[in-house]
């Protein structure tokens, strides 16, 4: 991945084209990346030019700080991140945790028995807090293809002897989206359940999604939710869209976004971001 301006940086100050948003949050998987995991040129080129335009860009993800770390520094991103669906806000430039929040992992252990009670057995994967956190994967969770790292248990007790900031779970029958409706359903008073893509469902600490992330974030650059327009394509990203003045959903987005969204884009493929925000720049 080749390297990109620092599109992470505080906003600049306005340039002669005016930039309609002060904010542009986009999601990463799914989103600003590719399927085979780049960055295009024409959408770097396009997000470097909102930035000249005033605006700063945060990067959203579901992802830890761990799994998203590698991706910041071959952009070249210096800025913010909301890592770990809002649970941390990284700032890349200086390789520094500046907030991190953590599920209990006691009232965690008594949702997933809950949860069990009503569906059956789940297999489980844990994210450990901290810069360096391992993603620990218990007996029988299937792992997706690609490079990022993991560690493998085979005592589950094992994933609650340090601080997590979230536990995935998956069911041998049920799909993403049933397994996250009935969660939420029996345990949704506990915990926050989010579907984040194919195979991926998360319990949280209650209350935390990606807004209240993205918000913090926000604050620090001193920018608001009218200031910002933002990117995604999974139902994790529905808070945020909810948060933000604007939400834009990628064309391969799941329909419950597309559902929420102002408007719907060309797919993470076909440079769906930089179709946008190369019409706000014309229009300005």
């Amino acid at each position: 991945m080749s390297s990109a301006p620092a599109a992470g940086s505080a906003a600049a100050p306005a340039s002669a084209s005016a930039f309609p948003y002060k904010l542009v949050a986009t999601d990463l998987d799914g989103t600003l990346l590719r399927e085979d995991h780049e960055v295009s040129a024409r959408t770097r080129e396009a997000l470097a030019a909102a930035t000249e335009a005033g605006a700063a860009h945060i990067i959203v993800t579901g992802r830890a700080v761990p799994w998203t770390r590698a991706i910041l520094d071959d952009l070249g991103y210096d800025g913010l991140a909301v890592c770990g669906q809002g649970a941390q806000v990284y700032h890349a430039g200086e390789h520094r945790l500046l907030t991190s929040v953590t599920l209990d992992r006691q009232v965690a252990v008594l949702a997933l028995s809950k949860i069990e009670a009503e569906v059956g057995p789940l297999a489980l994967a844990a994210s450990r807090d901290g810069l360096d956190g391992d993603v620990l994967i218990g007996p029988g969770y299937r792992v997706q293809d690609g490079p990022l790292p993991a560690l493998f248990l085979d005592d589950p007790a094992e994933m609650w002897t340090a601080p997590i900031n979230k536990v995935y779970i998956q069911h041998p029958r049920l799909s993403d989206d049933e397994l996250a409706r009935v969660a939420q359903e029996t345990v949704g008073n506990m915990v926050a359940v989010v579907m984040a893509g194919p195979g991926v469902v998360e319990i949280l600490p209650l209350g935390l999604s990606k807004a209240t992330g993205l918000s913090l974030a926000a604050r620090r650059l001193g920018v608001t939710a009218a200031d910002t327009i933002a990117f995604g394509d999974m139902p994790n990203d529905i808070p945020m869209f909810g948060w933000a003045r604007h939400g834009v959903a990628m064309a391969n987005a799941h329909e419950s976004l597309k559902a929420v969204a102002d408007e719907v884009t060309a797919s993470n493929d076909d440079d769906g971001i930089a179709v946008v925000l190369e019409r706000l720049l014309q229009q300005g």
